[in-house]
């Protein structure tokens, strides 16, 4: 293995953030140069007027129909609540001063 590739993978993997033992690098150097080939097999591909898409097919949000409703009072809103004071719920400090 020549100290370039194993730089490579060494790059990939502080990315990734993870640690390799020397067995996982030489293993995952040759996927990751497995990996490289197919991409350098997907830029021969023409791509000339092909649109850029996420995925294969046209997808679409579907919306409901946007209705006002009526909404919950402050107390049935604060029936669930542990503590409830001033028509707001107490919850335990998280701010150290």
């Amino acid at each position: 293995m020549s100290e370039e590739s194993s730089m490579d993978i060494d790059y990939v993997a502080n990315l990734a953030r993870i640690e390799l033992t020397a067995e996982e690098r030489q293993k995952f150097q040759g996927q990751l140069g497995d990996v490289l080939k197919y991409f350098e097999k997907l830029q021969e591909v023409d791509v000339e007027g092909v649109e850029p898409t996420a995925h294969a097919f046209p997808r679409y949000n579907v919306w409901d129909e946007d209705v006002a409703v009526e909404g919950f009072s402050a107390e049935e809103a604060l029936l669930n609540a542990p503590k409830a004071r001033s028509e707001q719920v107490v919850v335990p400090k998280v701010v150290e001063e």
